[in-house]
């Protein structure tokens, strides 16, 4: 029987290659899409995604969250969300049909009718799959959702690509979006054993709501904080600017999601499973906490060094506004892993309340700097974004602290080693290598010698974490 080290270990593994994965994927064709669309065409679906999330995490309501913080859920459980989630997702995705040209309306574009409609049919098709997505979880079988994402993520992508290629635009991306909701759905079904019955109760809903609601609750202000850039940036700056930044935010949002979402699949199911053990539930929380620093921060500072050339050199010229967006954001995205671990940990503790209030508070000041801001131009509005994203990294701490007793200095304790070695070696780096005047080479120089330069200094350091991961890696291998 595996131990909860090997069963955690295990999960962000396979979290960790479904991720990456995904975003290797993502980076290969969204350097073709790059080249084949026009800023204005990202922006277009961008203008949407606000609501398209905020509709999902209503459809959704928390139940899935909910699920996977039982201890032990019946099949009346899932049996009810499921069934919830199908007649929530229909009944929203009338009322946004309807809200169709009102959407329009806001932002001067009557293309956004159809275009929204067709849309909109994700989280429908999602609603399929949110209570066999919780089972597979909650069961930590991470390597069969590996395996739906990765699959459906080359299999949208291929088509958006060939819809691009062919002159249908944003209606490519649109498809892409479309298609990876329905193929990983379907694949959900296949690998989980779980079928739900016609014989319902509603009663776990009931039971569920008080905690699911503040999650849901929550989510829609995540999202809205997260999109809150393009609902601004489509009304007042058109969807040529929209797709420049919303190109930007997706290439750094590869790259942080990558460890967010790796750590999502296990850190909440491995924290409510030890409950009844708060030292070893602290110490297994402080070791996540620098994996994922130890990830991140070399990951985002890393893509920021190398901002400029990459944007040129993968997706041309035209989005050279992009690539001057894309460093700040890499700065906020460095910090957007550690808030996910530890709003999951505060979600562990039972207490979505506090979730709730925190993302809310987040939200009232984000909104109001970003409306207060726009008229001074989008740099203003990307650099109060990443301050603002930044600072609310340690007011999630505070109540982690309260909730788990993790102190302030052992917090700094386990990220600030990282990030300091990481700016050291971005920052050495970038000026052995200023001199170089090939892109190509710049590049690669860039790359390479921030890699060796990184591993050096976490050898010599002694970085536990490192030997750790190359403990793991070298391990899976002699098994195989």
């Amino acid at each position: 029987m595996e131990s909860l080290k090997e069963k955690t270990a295990k999960g962000l593994f396979w979290g960790g290659m479904n991720n990456g994965v995904q975003q290797l994927l993502g980076l290969a064709f969204g350097i073709i899409l790059g080249r084949l669309l026009d800023p204005s065409d990202y922006g277009m679906t961008a203008m949407l995604a606000v609501f398209s999330v905020i509709a999902n995490e209503l459809q959704a309501s928390g139940f899935k969250t909910g699920l996977i913080n039982m201890k032990a859920p019946t099949h009346d459980d899932y049996n009810a969300v499921f069934w919830f989630n199908i007649l929530a997702g229909a009944l929203i995705y009338i009322v946004l049909w309807v809200a169709a040209p009102f959407i329009a309306d806001y932002y001067h574009q009557p293309k956004l009718i159809p275009l929204s409609r067709y849309v909109f049919l994700g989280f429908v098709f999602s609603s399929f799959g949110m209570a066999q997505s919780a089972y597979l979880t909650k069961q930590m079988q991470i390597r069969q959702i590996a395996q739906c994402g990765m699959t459906a993520t080359l299999s949208s992508s291929l088509v958006s690509v060939f819809l691009a290629w062919q002159g249908f635009g944003y209606w490519a991306l649109a498809t892409q979006y479309l298609m990876y909701i329905a193929i990983n759905t379907l694949l959900l079904w296949y690998f989980s054993p779980w079928r739900p019955s016609l014989s319902v109760t509603f009663k776990p809903i009931r039971k569920l709501f008080p905690f699911s609601v503040r999650i849901m609750i929550s989510a829609i202000l995540t999202q809205v904080n997260s999109n809150i850039m393009n609902l601004l940036l489509g009304r007042y700056y058109g969807e040529a600017n929209t797709g420049h930044y919303n190109q930007a935010y997706q290439w750094s949002s590869k790259c942080f999601l990558l460890v967010g979402n790796m750590l999502k699949q296990v850190d909440q199911t491995v924290l409510v499973g030890l409950d009844d053990e708060r030292e070893r539930q602290l110490a297994v929380l402080r070791k996540m906490m620098r994996f994922t620093a130890f990830i991140s921060f070399p990951l985002l500072f890393g893509l920021g060094l190398v901002a400029h050339e990459f944007i040129i050199l993968a997706i041309g010229e035209k989005w050279l506004f992009a690539a001057s967006l894309l460093p700040l954001l890499c700065l906020s995205g460095a910090f957007m892993p550690l808030s996910t671990l530890l709003t999951d940990a505060v979600i562990s503790q039972h207490r979505s309340d506090i979730y709730l209030w925190s993302t809310l508070v987040l939200g009232v000041l984000q909104i109001g700097l970003m409306v207060g801001l726009w008229q001074q131009g989008i740099y203003t509005m990307v650099i109060a974004y990443t301050l603002l994203n930044i600072l609310w990294v340690f007011v999630w701490h505070l109540f982690v602290r309260r909730l788990m007793g993790y102190g302030l200095l052992a917090f700094l304790k386990d990220i600030v080693p990282f990030a300091l070695a990481a700016a050291a070696v971005m920052a050495a780096t970038g000026f052995m290598t200023q001199a170089i005047d090939n892109l190509w080479l710049k590049l690669l120089s860039r790359v390479v010698t921030a890699s060796l330069l990184y591993y050096a200094v976490m050898r010599l350091a002694g970085a536990v974490i490192l030997q750790e991961c190359m403990d793991f890696i070298f391990s899976k291998r002699k098994r195989h």
